[in-house]
């Protein structure tokens, strides 16, 4: 399935915001890509354009494709919580941003990568699909062969977020996704009503 692979500065330039982690480029060049990125006259945005803007950075943050996101988008319609909420907590239950929370990948790309690639357990089953949704108690680990892997062992090192949701033992290289969090302990700059709206147009 196709990804977007491209320059993550110019996506993030596009955003306002370093919605990829810490960004050099993006801090030196904090306003919109292209020939009139610094003029400071833009045209005033449209609200359809401002809902499909906070669309597009809730996908380009958690690296979902269209189609996918609006499965989610789906399920969490038909749930009985706040429809934006239930979006938000669906995509931070996703197999891929729980390994790049834990700490064991410095990206939400490269956390897929690892689950791809068979780096990742659950519950001490391989699982290679970054979509997989986690349950509260799942038990998330680096597979015996792979906990000796030098990206690995740095991405833990250079680690220091701490989420309320996950515990993490360093001993044993595994977590646990102890809750689904509540919309005040997700970090994510994203204002899902705005999601919840376009979708429902």
């Amino acid at each position: 399935m196709a990804r977007y692979t491209g320059p993550k500065s110019k996506i993030a330039r596009k955003f306002g915001e370093a919605i990829f982690g810490d960004d050099k480029s993006f801090e030196k060049k904090n306003y919109p890509p292209g020939q009139h990125g610094n003029n400071r006259r833009r045209g005033k945005k449209s609200e359809y354009a401002i809902q499909l803007m906070e669309k597009q950075k809730a996908k380009y943050t958690y690296g979902i494709l269209e189609r996918q996101f609006r499965n989610l988008f789906a399920q969490a319609n038909r749930s009985k919580g706040v429809t934006g909420e239930v979006l938000l907590q669906l995509c931070e239950s996703r197999l891929d941003n729980v390994v790049y929370r834990m700490g064991i990948a410095p990206s939400r790309r490269a956390a897929r990568q690892l689950v791809s690639h068979r780096h990742i357990t659950v519950n001490g089953e391989l699982v290679n699909i970054p979509s997989y949704s986690l349950n509260a108690g799942d038990v998330v680990g680096v597979r015996e062969k792979s906990k000796s892997l030098q990206a690995i062992e740095d991405s833990l090192s250079n680690s220091s977020s701490v989420y309320e949701w996950i515990s993490w033992n360093a001993d044993k290289k595994e977590g646990t996704f102890v809750a689904v969090p509540e919309r005040l302990q997700i970090p994510e700059n994203i204002k899902e009503q705005l999601i919840v709206e376009l979708y429902s147009k």
